[in-house]
């Protein structure tokens, strides 16, 4: 209850697009802001979307332009719509909720596994 699932990563060339999809599972009945974070190797884990409850997104300076974020509440699901893709992008991409309610019980700080998302000609 209450985990995050992502998907949609992979390999693709410099210039192509993926869709990064992360769901919540369970029976949850609310949803805060969720984010995109990406760490890359040997650098630190960065943020790079975020989307509020309301539907405001802020980004980070390197993907302004390229990526989208965007979440469908009744799937209780973010996505990240990553174009013109670089090799800089490549890292393995995190979502993230600062807190989610299953039910009557709030949960805080929920992170997914994490996908690879690999750029490269």
């Amino acid at each position: 209850q209450g985990q995050l699932v992502e998907s949609g990563g992979g390999l693709v060339q410099p210039g192509g697009s993926l869709r990064l999809s992360c769901a919540a599972s369970g029976s949850i009945f609310e949803v805060n802001d969720m984010r995109w974070y990406r760490q890359a190797p040997g650098k630190q884990r960065e943020l790079v979307a975020t989307i509020t409850s309301g539907g405001t997104t802020n980004y980070a300076d390197s993907v302004k332009g390229r990526f989208t974020i965007s979440r469908d509440n009744a799937k209780n699901t973010v996505y990240l719509q990553m174009n013109n893709l670089k090799p800089e992008d490549t890292a393995v991409y995190y979502c993230n909720i600062d807190k989610l309610r299953v039910v009557w019980t709030w949960k805080y700080d929920v992170w997914g596994l994490g996908t690879q998302v690999t750029v490269s000609s």
